[in-house]
């Protein structure tokens, strides 16, 4: 039996928060972003026909759209009303994967045996509307990747169904940067040998692109295809990530203790970015000679930026740490997570700190974790015998 996957994509989603709570931003140029060398997080559609697009530097942004209206970004909001349409759709769906804050997969193969899936998934995003009044647009096909494709073009249109026999045909004359795995640079490789379309792509020899692009060539010329076994993964909410240390011998040194946390921080930041997290409430927690364990906590706008991770368990460790006794155990923990990448909480920061993250979290993930580290927190090992890594979910 062929599959039903349904991929689900706010539209605008920032954009259509901020709307929902001011009906006077309806209608005009609206960039969600934050300072003048930071970046685009989100744009309306009339700020899309300037050619803003999101990522792009609010400088060049503003050069192609003056008139338009920058808001900070408000993660608590966008958060709260993600969790909601999360809800809606756990409720009705038989297999759900969240795959973004905006973003959403169904499983709902066997579906049509009772009523048209199509008709279902429509019902769906119905009910959607009307309880959050958000805007959204869906696609039905046999697999997530034609979905996902597909809801891009619904976009220009409405929202598709794409039957199996006529995946290929959906397929053939779009660009391959449609394709969700191609980025600029393999677009620029394929461009420069003459492949633009899909079908072209899907005609290629996969031995060929593989030499080409490496191990991605197969998985690219199986999109191309409309082939895509990924199932669904269910939705599950993690509820906190943390590291505990414990020294070999309980320390009073301050500067010793700092950087272990400062490393500790570092890793979790990471891992919070590679898993596509973010936090909002940030513990450290600190166990005495005479095992007398105390914790301090506080809450952060969402993030998963080290340097803003960095200063406030700095801070709320200055704050606990007052007993000047010797220490046998040091924890952080970052909770109260949402799904999220590190660039849509760019509201305040510069597009040149968006690239350094990027350039170092690409080298711990080709190279180790301990790849590249700031120098303070570089004494902290991940490998350590005595580290813990606690990883709560429901």
């Amino acid at each position: 039996m062929g599959r039903s996957i349904v991929h689900i994509d706010m539209n605008t989603f920032f954009v259509s928060c901020e709307r929902l709570t001011n009906s006077e931003l309806n209608g005009i140029p609206l960039i969600i972003g934050g300072g003048e060398r930071g970046v685009v997080a989100s744009c309306s559609y009339e700020a899309r026909r300037f050619g803003v697009r999101s990522a792009m530097p609010i400088h060049m942004a503003m050069k192609l759209c003056p008139q338009a209206k920058i808001m900070k970004g408000d993660m608590e909001l966008y958060s709260r009303l993600s969790h909601d349409i999360t809800e809606i759709i756990q409720e009705k769906a038989p297999v759900v994967e969240k795959a973004s804050i905006d973003e959403f997969y169904l499983d709902i193969t066997g579906m049509d045996k009772f009523h048209g899936s199509y008709k279902w998934t429509n019902e769906l995003a119905q009910t959607i509307i009307k309880e959050t009044g958000l805007p959204l647009t869906f696609a039905l096909s046999i697999n997530k990747t034609v979905s996902k494709i597909g809801t891009g073009e619904g976009k220009q249109k409405q929202n598709l169904e794409i039957p199996e026999h006529l995946v290929q045909q959906f397929l053939n004359p779009l660009s391959v940067q449609k394709i969700p795995m191609v980025g600029e640079k393999t677009f620029q490789l394929l461009s420069r040998i003459g492949i633009r379309k899909i079908e072209t792509l899907s005609k290629m020899p996969c031995e060929v692109l593989q030499q080409m692009i490496g191990k991605n060539g197969i998985e690219l010329w199986k999109k191309a295809n409309g082939i895509d076994h990924n199932p669904v993964e269910p939705y599950t909410e993690r509820k906190s990530i943390s590291t505990e240390h414990t020294f070999i011998q309980d320390t009073i040194d301050i500067h010793r203790l700092r950087r272990v946390i400062l490393g500790m921080v570092e890793k979790l930041a990471f891992q919070l970015r590679s898993e596509q997290w973010l936090t909002s409430t940030v513990t450290i927690k600190i166990r005495y000679a005479n095992f007398d364990t105390e914790t301090k906590q506080c809450r952060v706008q969402y993030t998963s930026a080290d340097h803003i991770l960095t200063q406030t368990v700095t801070e709320l460790f200055d704050k606990l740490y007052q007993r000047r006794m010797r220490l046998r155990l040091i924890g952080v923990r970052f909770s109260g997570l949402v799904r999220g990448t590190y660039q849509i909480n760019l509201f305040e920061d510069t597009e040149e700190m968006l690239a350094l993250y990027q350039a170092m979290d690409r080298m711990k993930t080709r190279y180790g974790f301990d790849a590249v580290m700031r120098c303070a927190g570089a004494s902290f090992k991940p490998n350590n015998k005595n580290e813990i890594l606690k990883r709560k979910s429901q």
